[in-house]
C-alpha cells in the first residue's frame, strides 16, 4: 500500500496565484518602491494620438523603458518632447497589466543640461528661418513718434519702471501694459497672447491700439529666457502688424524673439530709447529751426527792400512825368475851336457840289443804264452756269466709267483665279491622279466593282490602269483595248480572276 502513494514535491503546499492576482502583486510593489523617480535618458519614439496623451521611449545604450504623459500633464510641461532629445523625466513607475510591461508616468519633463537646450534651440531656429520668419525684408519701420506704445512685460519688475522712467525722460507718452509672467511654464502662452491682443484692439475702442510694441525682461539663464524661444511666441511676433522691439535679457543674451521682432534692443531701457526721440533735442532743433526760419525771412526782406530802393533811385519823379502830356493837352484844346469851324465849312461845301449833280433826269438815265448791264450780266451769266454744270457732269460719267470698268476687270478677275483653283483641285481630287499612283479601278459593265464577292459574280471584268484598260473574261484569254493614242493591253497578261 505504501508503493502506491509517491513521496511529497518540496514546494507543492506553496499558494497559487492567478496571473491577474500577481499582475498585481508586481504593481503595488513597483509602484510602492518607485513612487517618485527622475530617469535621463534619449527620448525615442514618441506617439500623439487624438486623446491628447503622449506616449514616448526613454532609452539608452542598454535599455529602454517605456512612458506615458497623460492629456492634462501634456498641456503644462516646459518642452515638447522630440525624438533624438535628452531630457530628464520626473514621475513614478507602473506596470501594464494587459501587456506584461512596466513604464513611468511622467509628471514633468526637462532638457538634460544647457547643451540639449541649445541644440534645441539651434534646431528650432533653422526650421523658423527656412519659413522666412527672420527675413529683413519682413520687417517693418518703427513710427518716429507713436502716440501710444504697448509693453509686454511683468509689471513687478523693475524692467517696467526702467522703461517708464526712460520714456518720461525722453518724450511721455501713453503707455499700456500687459502683465506676462517673464519666465516658467506660463510664459510662452501669456506673451503670445499678449502680442496677439495688442493686435487685435481696433481704432476707436475703449482702449487705444499702440503705435509700438515693446516685449522686455531683465536678464537671466538660458533656462530662465526659454519662454521667449518658444515657437508660439516667435510665431506671434513674425504675425504682429504692429511694429515691435524685442528687449530680452541683456545685450550678450539672444533669443529668437529677438530675430522675429521688427527691432531687437540690447536692453529695456534701450528699448525705451529705440521707441521715442528726446524731447529737449526736437524742442532745441525746432528753437534752431525757427532761428534760421526768421533769419532767412528777415535777410529776404531787407534784401528786396534795398533792391525797391536801388530801382526807384531809377525811376523819375511822377510830377514830372505829367508836365509834357499837360502841355500838349494846353496846345490841343486851344486849337479845337478853329478846327471845328473849318471842318463843318469843309463838309458844307461839299454838300452843296454833290447835290447840284443829283438831277431827276441824271439819276432815271444812270438807273437805266444800269439796269441794262445788269440784264446782260443775268444773261451770261445763266450759259456759263449751264456749261460749268455740262462740264461736272460729263466728269461725274467718266469717273462712274472707269469705277466700273475697273471694278469689273476686278471681277473677271477673281472668277477666273477662282475657275482655275477649282480645275487644279479638280484634277487633284479625281480618280485620275490615284491612278497614277498605281490604283486601279474595276468595272463590270457601268458598275464600279469595290469587294471579291462582286467579282466572282461577273464573267467579265474590265480594269482600268493610269495607262489603260484591260478586259479580262473568265472564259477567253485576256483582249486588246484601245486607250489614250492607240496603245493596246498586253493580251500575253495573265486573267486576274
Amino acid at each position: 500500500m505504501s508503493d502506491l502513494i509517491d513521496d511529497p514535491v518540496p514546494g507543492e503546499n506553496a499558494p497559487e496565484f492567478s496571473v491577474s492576482e500577481l499582475s498585481g502583486v508586481v504593481k503595488r510593489m513597483i509602484e510602492g518602491e518607485f513612487s517618485h523617480v527622475r530617469v535621463r535618458g534619449e527620448v525615442g519614439r514618441v506617439s500623439r494620438p487624438r486623446s491628447g496623451h503622449v506616449y514616448l521611449d526613454l532609452k539608452d545604450d542598454r535599455s529602454v523603458l517605456a512612458g506615458v504623459i497623460w492629456k492634462g500633464v501634456a498641456g503644462r510641461l516646459p518642452i515638447e518632447p522630440e525624438e533624438g532629445m535628452e531630457v530628464v523625466a520626473t514621475g513614478r513607475l507602473t506596470t501594464f497589466p494587459g501587456q506584461s510591461r512596466y513604464q513611468i508616468i511622467i509628471e514633468d519633463l526637462k532638457p538634460a543640461g544647457a547643451g540639449a537646450l541649445m541644440a534645441m534651440l539651434e534646431a528650432r531656429k533653422k526650421a523658423l528661418a527656412a519659413e522666412g520668419l527672420f527675413d529683413a525684408d519682413r520687417k517693418k519701420a518703427l513710427p518716429y513718434l507713436p502716440g501710444v506704445i504697448g509693453v509686454v512685460t511683468s509689471p513687478s519688475g523693475a524692467v517696467i519702471r526702467d522703461i517708464l522712467h526712460r520714456l518720461r525722460d525722453r518724450f511721455p507718452r501713453k503707455v499700456l501694459i500687459w502683465p506676462v509672467a517673464v519666465q516658467g511654464q506660463n510664459c510662452a502662452p501669456e506673451v503670445a497672447r499678449a502680442i496677439e491682443g495688442f493686435n487685435a484692439l481696433g481704432p476707436g475702442g475703449a482702449l487705444p491700439r499702440p503705435d509700438l510694441i515693446i516685449v522686455a525682461r531683465g536678464g537671466g539663464s538660458i533656462e530662465d529666457l526659454w519662454g521667449f524661444n518658444e515657437e508660439a511666441v516667435v510665431r506671434a511676433a513674425a504675425a504682429s502688424a504692429i511694429p515691435l522691439i524685442s528687449a530680452v535679457g541683456h545685450e550678450t543674451d539672444t533669443t529668437l524673439i529677438d530675430l522675429a521682432a521688427d527691432m531687437r534692443a540690447p536692453t529695456p531701457t534701450a528699448a525705451a530709447e529705440l521707441a521715442v526721440p528726446v524731447r529737449l533735442d526736437l524742442l532745441a532743433w525746432l528753437d534752431g529751426q525757427e532761428a534760421r526760419l526768421t533769419q532767412a525771412l528777415t535777410g529776404g526782406i531787407a534784401r528786396r527792400g534795398q533792391r525797391l530802393r536801388d530801382m526807384a533811385r531809377a525811376l523819375p519823379r511822377p510830377e514830372t512825368l505829367l508836365e509834357s502830356p499837360a502841355q500838349r493837352l494846353d496846345n490841343l484844346s486851344d486849337k479845337l475851336g478853329a478846327s471845328l469851324t473849318r471842318l463843318v465849312q469843309t463838309r458844307r461845301v461839299a454838300l452843296s457840289e454833290g447835290a447840284g449833280a443829283l438831277r431827276p433826269a441824271l439819276l432815271r438815265r444812270a438807273v437805266d443804264g444800269e439796269r441794262q448791264r445788269l440784264r446782260s450780266l443775268a444773261a451770261r451769266l445763266n450759259l456759263n452756269l449751264l456749261e460749268a454744270d455740262m462740264r461736272r457732269r460729263t466728269r461725274e460719267l467718266d469717273q462712274m466709267s472707269l469705277r466700273f470698268s475697273d471694278l469689273a476687270n476686278r471681277q473677271i478677275t477673281g472668277w477666273r483665279d477662282r475657275i482655275d483653283t477649282l480645275e487644279r483641285l479638280r484634277k487633284t481630287m479625281g480618280y485620275k491622279e490615284t491612278l497614277k499612283r498605281g490604283y486601279a479601278v474595276i468595272r463590270a459593265g457601268e458598275a464600279v466593282i469595290t469587294t471579291k464577292a462582286a467579282a466572282a459574280s461577273h464573267a467579265v471584268l474590265e480594269v482600268e490602269f493610269s495607262d489603260g484598260r484591260l478586259t479580262l473574261d473568265g472564259s477567253r484569254t485576256p483582249t486588246r483595248r484601245k486607250q489614250g493614242k492607240g496603245k493596246a493591253v498586253d493580251p500575253d497578261q495573265k486573267n486576274l480572276l
